[in-house]
């Protein structure tokens, strides 16, 4: 991988890092808030800075320790950037998580983490949580964030404690710039509960040296007038790391949300930020609806330009070795290839200048029109979706990581923005592929090194940014850490060009009663291609055949002509069951790539659509073992009719 591009400020620590973000970029905007469509209120770096050393000092004289960990309940907002610096900067660690929480995640947090301060953003949370404290002894305040709500007695409120810690710089203080002094590499910066797809939260300890070295390593530069755009939870790492990074470089961060995040687009105008799959899917599916809905010439000119796009983007990616390889090409065949790839850009060239400036341009204008490029994460692209958009010309790069891995393991570059792959890995990572059925590695093969690549198998990662460890819990620790070896759980492919590709999670594999392997994800993106399907989720373990569970899009289906209650009514003997079973035979079959043993035989359509912290987690991932449970009478009914 190449060196990084980083240019911004470099500390040990992220306390540091803070104070040399506010020395270098000063009044530049650090974050803004929405206050108004169209109208974001600024904060800047100088400012939050002050707030975090205000708080800090607040924080200490309330009994904060360094190495204690405080808790903080709230979404996006210049607020939970004021905590996070004040935490921080008194040598503490935050426990994050969002508005959503569940009162019996809170309770478990909270008590399992040790957190005697919480910080919770509105009334509403507070409220809930003031029901709690009898279950949670160890918490001595609580802090309400929301300065336009009053703070009920007994609760102290953010804009009281910054008050007091300014009072108290005022007459002297100086314990918070100790504190900063004192913070070693190797201290937690925070403690992230995964909402994991199986089983209790576990509490990953990401040290300040996890997260420095994401923001050392960065593989694409950022400059202070870069403006990024933040829609993900910010107690989610992947969010989290692109703030640092805004942060380090002296850009400024939008908070928006998918209510607003059409309007914030175009007001503005980012250059960067980062995504989940979810939401290039959703804009890939208004696109199609609106090019299907509008006059024909207009259909036809988006087909024509497309279709132009991807035989000159994908012939350009070829030829500047972006195509991904996983069965090894000889030079002869290369050679060959690149010839008939040079001929086609040559030959649709023309058209593609022509129509791009008339109609793609436009399509790019949705995403403000100064768009450089969206890190996608969180889960898998699916292929369809990130082809499209990488044809017509806004840059999606997929990256991978885990919680654990604070988070970055390995991202798509511009010079290396293979389609298909997560991309080469992050500087200073090392990877080993391991073969599930005898645990051998088979990438990197020491004794041939010109062997590994293209064959499938377990991801283990070390590098700086592998955790510490999970908080509490030994065992837990002991089964994925080996030797500084994270064992991640994937399933993947190290490319003859150098990128990662992920195939599943070695956890979702469904095992036939014939013995026959096979990932889930791959053929649930496919059956998403559908229109008339909005989730899924295959299902089938110790079975014969596969089965999967369907929640139809009433959208789709009402743009073909049925009535939603017709839909909803998901009688096997509909019609609406009926073509959706011809989708699953079209979508997944012979033709598609997809073996005999992975076609579907059962379907049961579900009415209710999955849902964040119900059987999905924050970064839209199927909790399988949840759903297995809540509908294990319909899966029962697929293979048991």
């Amino acid at each position: 991988m190449s060196n990084s591009l980083h240019n911004g400020v470099i500390a040990n620590n992220l306390a540091d890092m803070y104070r040399l973000a506010a020395e270098r970029y000063g009044d530049l905007p650090a974050f803004a808030s929405r206050i108004g469509k169209g109208v974001f209120k600024p904060i800047s770096y100088g400012d939050l800075y002050e707030s975090g050393l205000h708080l800090g000092t607040a924080l200490i004289e309330l009994g904060v320790e360094a190495r204690h960990h405080v808790a903080v309940l709230a979404d996006n907002c210049v607020e939970w950037n004021m905590v996070d610096y004040g935490v921080l900067m008194a040598g503490a660690a935050d426990v994050p998580r969002g508005t959503d929480v569940t009162n019996q995640e809170i309770k478990y947090i909270i008590n399992h983490s040790d957190s005697e301060i919480v910080f919770v953003e509105n009334k509403r949370l507070l409220d809930r949580v003031i029901t709690l404290m009898p279950q949670m002894n160890k918490v001595r305040h609580l802090v309400l964030m929301d300065r336009e709500a009053e703070a009920p007695e007994g609760v102290l409120s953010l804009q009281g404690l910054l008050r007091r810690g300014r009072l108290l710089r005022e007459d002297g203080d100086r314990q918070v710039e100790d504190r900063m002094k004192q913070i070693a590499p190797d201290d937690l910066f925070t403690l992230i509960y995964t909402s994991g797809t199986t089983g209790t939260p576990k509490g990953v300890m990401l040290t300040h040296a996890n997260m420095a070295s994401q923001v050392k390593f960065l593989p694409f530069a950022l400059e202070p007038n870069d403006r990024l755009l933040s829609i993900l939870p910010v107690w989610h790492s992947y969010e989290r790391v692109f703030q640092m990074i805004a942060i380090s470089n002296g850009s400024c961060t939008y908070f928006t949300s998918l209510r607003s995040l059409t309007d914030d687009l175009k007001t503005v105008k980012p250059t960067m930020m980062a995504s989940a799959p979810r939401l290039w899917e959703s804009l890939y599916l208004r696109i199609l609806k609106n090019v299907n809905e509008s006059h024909w010439i207009r259909r036809g000119l988006f087909r024509v330009a497309y279709f132009c796009s991807r035989m000159v983007k994908g012939s350009l990616f070829f030829l500047q070795g972006k195509k991904m390889d996983i069965k090894g090409r000889n030079a002869v065949a290369s050679s060959g290839l690149a010839v008939l790839h040079m001929l086609r850009v040559l030959l649709f060239l023309p058209p593609y200048v022509a129509l791009n400036a008339v109609v793609l341009e436009k399509l790019r204008q949705i995403v403000g029109g100064s768009f450089r490029g969206t890190v996608s994460g969180g889960g898998a692209l699916q292929p369809h979706v990130d082809e499209f958009f990488n044809y017509i010309g806004i840059c999606v790069q997929e990256g991978y990581g885990l919680t654990e891995t604070a988070p970055v393991v390995a991202v798509r570059t511009l010079s290396r923005l293979v389609i298909g792959t997560v991309g080469p890995l992050y500087k200073e990572t090392e990877l080993r592929i391991i073969d599930l059925n005898t645990g051998d590695v088979i990438y990197p093969n020491t004794s041939n090194p010109g062997e590994g690549r293209g064959l499938k198998g377990e991801i283990h990662v070390k590098g700086p940014q592998v955790m510490k460890g999970y908080f509490k819990n030994e065992e837990a620790t002991s089964r994925v850490l080996k030797d500084g070896w994270l064992n991640t759980g994937d399933i993947g492919i190290y490319t003859f060009n150098d990128c990662l590709k992920i195939v599943g999670r070695s956890k979702d594999t469904i095992v036939l009663l014939n013995g026959e392997n096979l990932e889930p994800i791959p053929i649930e993106a496919k059956l998403c291609e559908s229109p008339l399907i909005d989730q899924c989720m295959v299902v089938g373990q110790d079975q014969k055949q596969l089965g999967v569970l369907v929640v139809p899009s009433l959208e789709g289906f009402e743009d073909q002509g049925f009535s939603a209650e017709s839909v909803v009514a998901l009688s096997e003997d509909s019609e609406a069951h009926d073509r959706i079973v011809q989708e699953a035979k079209r979508l997944i079959s012979k033709d598609n790539g997809f073996k005999g043993f992975e076609h579907i035989h059962g379907i049961a359509l579900v009415s209710k659509p999955f849902e964040v912290g119900e059987e999905m987690t924050n970064t839209f991932k199927i909790k399988r073992h949840v759903v297995d449970e809540k509908y294990g009478d319909l899966i029962q009914r697929i293979f048991n009719p």
